[in-house]
């Protein structure tokens, strides 16, 4: 699968056979090496039954680490159209199966006692609807109570049936409070219908001076693009009345747009604050081509859905300044965004540079943090300003190439003599660097994985027993895999902090 490196392959891999065992991990792992398949496709390369590679499909799609999408492909007669199935692996989504742990912890603090029940309901079983997931709460909770006044010999009364309907307002209203603070969200589409491309054309020869070059969108994220609408964040810099009627526009429609421009025009007023009567705006907007189509009540509701405009006997007074403010609170909103584009930069840099000086030295470092800044330099160059043996840099710098810390170009020099001699450029590309970074992180992180699976299953008799059913050696054994497990398990959560930092940049 493009973009997760087979370090991060391996990684998904060992998750789903953690979580769903080794039949459900092949096909997870046929998805992610060789991209998006129909189950036809899938059941000849696994060599699976297609009933257990449906089966498998299930259980992935269940809890969302793979989504389903028809594809309309060409029926092979005229004018037929034949619909197929395609599975997708979700790389990002079989990775967040690590993180549970950490999502919980970090809306611990934010959420009560049954909100945590229905994220954990949520986490543990993938997709479920509204009533799915308040009877599976309700259910643990009462679960704990009838265990309860069975060992005291108690018998349910009739209110208990009370308590349970109001017991279920309260999760009721705690889904709610996890929906509006974004924890919990609609599942994608089962199964989306992407279209054929009907626009598609034969590239065309000889067309090298056209500079307008348009990014195809992949199967892939068509597919997802269909399954879960995105929400464009939208950021302008907002100067003057001509920027505020751009911004009106983006902000809710073009008729509304065109409305605030007549009454600027009608007014020619440089105020922040423009007032003028219902019939006088009319008189302004039919001026125009698209105005000529609307009446005055479709003028009003326009005036009234604006939360800057006010109304008194009808006259209609709009606040420039509100608009400039709010604009200009999205410019500042932009320009922190530039700010920690470049915070994260340097700290990208910062994890880079430190691998570099742990695993090849000093002069390796300098040579590195002198070709950060992606400015292409040859041999003798880097030797001079980094103060290395010129005997010495060629040997690091193939050390940091062979390892893709460094990018090499041969550029060869002496035009058409009998002897060019040959240049080596050096170069880091940032965007390889990182992918490579990131690669290196998801195959430590699967080394931390397969520590902690080792230790586990060294002293899982000892770990399934009662802790009054242990001796003295027992004990200690089972004492030394908590503490060996709790201290893995921390050092990955470290690790994966780093990963979601290269990953978001990586977006």
């Amino acid at each position: 699968m493009a973009g997760s490196g087979q370090h991060g392959i391996k990684l998904a891999v060992h998750i789903i056979t953690l979580d769903f065992g080794n039949l459900v991990a092949k096909v997870c792992e046929c998805l992610l090496r060789r991209g998006t398949l129909t189950k036809a496709q899938i059941a000849r390369f696994t060599e699976l039954p297609p009933d257990k590679v449906k089966k498998s499909l299930w259980v992935l799609i269940q809890h969302n680490c793979v989504q389903a999408f028809a594809l309309e492909q060409d029926g092979g007669a005229r004018d037929t159209t034949l619909v197929v199935t395609h599975y997708m692996a979700l790389f990002n989504n079989i990775i967040h199966r690590l993180r549970f742990a950490k999502f919980m912890a970090l809306v611990t603090k934010e959420l009560d006692k049954q909100g945590l029940e229905l994220l954990e309901g949520l986490l543990q079983h993938g997709r479920l609807t509204v009533a799915q997931s308040l009877d599976r709460a309700l259910a643990c909770s009462n679960e704990g109570k009838l265990l309860w006044m069975h060992a005291y010999h108690i018998v349910p009364s009739e209110a208990s049936g009370v308590r349970t309907s109001a017991k279920k307002d309260f999760y009721q209203e705690s889904f709610i409070k996890l929906v509006n603070s974004r924890c919990v969200e609609r599942c994608p589409t089962p199964e989306p219908l992407i279209a054929r491309n009907e626009d598609e054309a034969p590239a065309k020869k000889g067309g090298g001076r056209s500079k307008v070059f348009i990014k195809e969108l992949t199967l892939e994220e068509r597919a997802l693009a269909a399954a879960t609408p995105m929400d464009a964040e939208r950021f302008s810099i907002i100067t003057g009345p001509g920027a505020c009627i751009e911004y009106v526009k983006a902000e809710y429609d073009t008729t509304t747009a065109m409305i605030l421009s007549s009454m600027l025009e009608g007014t020619r007023c440089t105020e922040n604050t423009v007032s003028m009567s219902l019939e006088s705006i009319f008189e302004e907007v039919i001026k125009t081509a698209e105005g000529r189509t609307m009446n005055l009540e479709r003028v009003r509701f326009s005036l009234e859905q604006l939360h800057f405009c006010s109304e008194s006997d009808d006259v209609y007074t709009v606040n420039l300044g509100d608009i400039i403010k709010k604009a200009q609170l999205e410019e500042v909103i932009l320009c922190w965004k530039r700010i920690l584009l470049c915070i994260v930069l340097n700290r990208l840099l910062q994890q880079v540079e430190s691998i570099v000086l742990k695993r090849y030295g000093k002069e390796a470092f300098r040579i590195f943090r002198s070709l950060s800044n992606g400015r292409p330099l040859d041999t003798d160059k880097i030797s001079d300003q980094t103060f290395v043996d010129k005997k010495d840099t060629p040997s690091i710098l193939y050390k940091l190439w062979k390892d893709n810390f460094v990018q090499m170009e041969k550029i060869s020099v002496g035009g058409g003599g009998p002897r060019p001699t040959d240049i080596f450029l050096w170069r880091v590309k940032k965007d390889n660097l990182w992918r490579h970074v990131l690669d290196e992180l998801y195959h430590a992180a699967l080394n931390l994985c397969l520590r902690i699976s080792y230790e586990v299953d060294q002293e899982r008799e000892i770990v399934n027993l009662a802790k009054d059913k242990l001796g003295g050696d027992a004990m200690k054994r089972r004492d030394r895999i908590v503490k060996v497990k709790s201290l893995l398990e921390s050092s990955l959560m470290k690790l994966d902090d780093a990963i979601l930092l290269f990953h978001d940049f990586l977006r």
